[in-house]
């Protein structure tokens, strides 16, 4: 049972840090795309896109370059932890808040969009500063949107397969995740695993789903 539970414990977990990450920084970036339209924002917008079109291992392959131990990045990661980052669950959740990113901001920078600009132009004659309306209109009012959002940046980091593996490797109990064990097992013949865990994380997603739609139904 340690081949089922134990990937699927750390994809839960991999999977819910991750999701809130891209949950923080894609809200920002859709209120940042809403709000400042501008040469730079497009700039950054077509870049948050990116891995949606760019083969998992290409991402996985940046990513590695990104925060490998001769990067500025994974130099200073290294400097305060003491070790790398690559190889571990913590490179895992970057992969899959990364992958996930994408379909976070689409569909809450659409609900922020189809909001009226008549009331938050009412609201800022109020004195209504840009956090205050952030805070207490555009998000109340987008609720749907980042729902939305939240279940396929979950269900996104929940699957991803392709960067995870080049950043985080495919090390039994420390970073192999649902997913990647699902590949071993076929990849060695061993079927019946393979059934077992393609069942398991299909309920679960698929769950996820149902219930996260069903209380946004209940939001709108």
């Amino acid at each position: 049972m340690d081949t089922l539970w134990v990937p699927l414990l750390l994809s839960l977990k991999v999977a819910a840090i991750a999701t809130m990450i891209a949950f923080f920084a894609g809200v920002l970036l859709a209120w940042l795309f809403t709000m400042k339209k501008n040469i730079w924002t497009e700039g950054l917008s077509l870049l948050t896109m990116l891995p949606l079109v760019l083969p998992p291992t290409v991402l996985g392959y940046y990513l590695l370059v990104g925060l490998g131990r001769r990067s500025p990045l994974g130099q200073w990661y290294e400097a305060i932890t003491g070790s790398p980052i690559v190889f571990t669950w913590q490179a895992a959740v970057i992969a899959a808040a990364i992958a996930a990113l994408p379909l976070v901001v689409r569909p809450v920078q659409a609900a922020f969009e189809s909001i009226s600009r008549q009331s938050l132009e009412a609201a800022q004659l109020d004195g209504a500063n840009q956090w205050q309306l952030l805070i207490r209109i555009i998000l109340p009012l987008s609720i749907p949107g980042i729902v939305a959002g939240v279940v396929l940046g979950f269900a996104r980091a929940m699957g991803e397969f392709g960067a995870t593996l080049m950043v985080a490797g495919n090390i039994p109990g420390q970073t192999q995740t649902l997913s990647i064990a699902i590949y071993d097992a076929v990849q060695a013949n061993r079927m019946d695993d393979a059934h077992m865990m393609v069942i398991v994380l299909s309920i679960i997603t698929v769950g996820f789903l149902f219930i996260i739609s069903r209380s946004a139904g209940r939001v709108r």
